[in-house]
């Protein structure tokens, strides 16, 4: 039983691996659990182990890469047509296998423990701001059935906040309603602490990282958005050019047809809806800036300006910042605006 390419299923659990030999013929179909991959791979020659790029595939990833295999992650939706009719995890295990042997498939760059760590970072400091704001919006809530409007922004709520509970002025609140607006702005800024706990510690990581200090060199991109997305691109070298990232990124527009002729539309929002995000407010805090300033860039954005929406120059603006992202990390450089010629 000569096995040249292993397709896993992961699951929670338990796991379906099918192997095929050189010519595609399946060998082996067998079902066992995750800690028993790792001893059923240890058994095997060297060979190609394919999955899906899901939970837990990282860490099975690592571990079967030491024991000399060669690893092929790729996307689920990438693998989804490859499944043959009544899906299980058979079947699905077949497909992946299917998938990996595929010349033109694109595979998702193995991590490590510590770029699993920074997204890990990330994804509780987005929860907690999502709390943060859930906090808020039910403060303003309180206090709008209460006859209070409170004017948008962090600090006037908190302004408004200490002028109804921290002074003797007579206030229309109930005694009960105090201690529960209280009680809630105690919880809000017990999550400000710990979200600047983290964004203290993103701001050392992007100091003492080399990748992520480049990266702080380019207008828009601050030590948060420099860590995740070190953090999440792993090898530049999966990327053939920028535009590839941007497209992962889901930052170029879509194109339809209509009536014989193309056209493009809105982006495609695909990849790390986190990492759109972030590069997109990015943009949005330069483009002041960058639109003044007399570089290419800021020639480019006043003619874009002139003649789009300023919401579609801020997100051509971060596609733009996710080509140079990819530019400065093939290159290990530094970002140096280019001057406009006189």
């Amino acid at each position: 039983m000569a096995i040249a390419i292993l397709g896993i299923d992961l699951g929670k659990n338990s796991c379906s691996l099918v192997g095929q030999d050189a010519s595609g013929r399946v060998v082996l179909r067998r079902r066992m659990r995750r800690e028993t991959v790792m001893t059923f791979g240890a058994t095997l020659p060297a060979c190609i182990i394919a999955m899906e790029a899901c939970c837990g595939a990282h860490h099975m990833g690592r571990a079967l890469a030491a024991q000399g295999h060669t690893i092929r992650l790729m996307s689920p939706e990438y693998v989804r047509p490859y499944v043959k009719a009544q899906k299980n995890d058979d079947r699905d295990a077949e497909a992946i296998a299917e998938a990996a042997t595929r010349p033109t498939m694109r595979f998702v760059a193995l991590k490590s423990e510590a770029q699993l760590d920074m997204q890990t970072l990330h994804r509780v400091r987005d929860q907690l701001v999502g709390e943060r704001t859930a906090l808020m919006n039910q403060i303003r809530a309180v206090l709008l059935e209460r006859g209070h409007i409170v004017p948008q922004g962090r600090a006037k709520l908190a302004a408004s906040l200490e002028s109804l509970l921290d002074t003797e002025a007579v206030s229309d609140l109930t005694p009960r309603m105090r201690s529960l607006v209280a009680d809630v702005r105690e919880r809000w800024q017990s999550l400000d602490g710990r979200i600047a706990a983290l964004d203290a510690e993103f701001a050392e990581q992007a100091r003492t990282d080399d990748s992520a200090r480049r990266l702080t060199t380019i207008p828009g991109i601050g030590a948060l958005n420099a860590t995740a997305l070190v953090a999440a691109i792993g090898d530049v070298a999966t990327f053939a050019r920028g535009r590839d990232l941007a497209a992962w990124l889901g930052l170029v527009p879509r194109q339809v047809t209509t009536g014989g002729r193309p056209k493009l539309v809105g982006i495609t929002k695909r990849g790390s809806k986190y990492l759109r995000k972030m590069l997109i407010q990015g943009a949005r805090a330069a483009m002041p800036t960058l639109r003044k300033s007399d570089t290419r860039i800021g020639q480019w954005l006043r003619g874009l300006l002139a003649r789009a929406h300023a919401n579609t120059a801020v997100v051509a603006l971060a596609a733009k910042m996710a080509r140079t992202v990819w530019a400065l990390l093939r290159h290990e450089r530094v970002y140096e605006p280019a001057a406009v010629a006189a």
